[in-house]
């Protein structure tokens, strides 16, 4: 497994109660998963997530295709929800 951070903004943030944290994943679906896991799959942070771009190591990679996204180690994931009602 894979030690990455993840960085939450905005209504991320809020729903995930921190504003990073990390963890271990291999892929962004995975990192996802766990972040859920945590909370006990709190349908906040679900929908949030549901909606929210994604950027690896600053590099936009959206949300489909989230199981072939293979993050580096000691990657950064930025959560970043629809901002302003977008």
């Amino acid at each position: 497994m894979t030690n990455v951070t993840v960085r939450y903004w905005a209504a991320a943030k809020q729903a995930a109660g921190v504003a990073e944290e990390t963890l271990d994943a291999d892929t962004l679906a995975g990192a996802i998963a766990v972040a859920l896991a945590r909370r006990g799959h709190d349908p906040r942070l679900s929908a949030v997530l549901d909606r929210s771009s994604f950027l690896v190591d600053g590099s936009a990679v959206g949300r489909g295709g989230a199981e072939e996204v293979v993050l580096p180690e000691a990657a950064v994931i930025e959560v970043l929800p629809p901002f302003a009602g977008g």
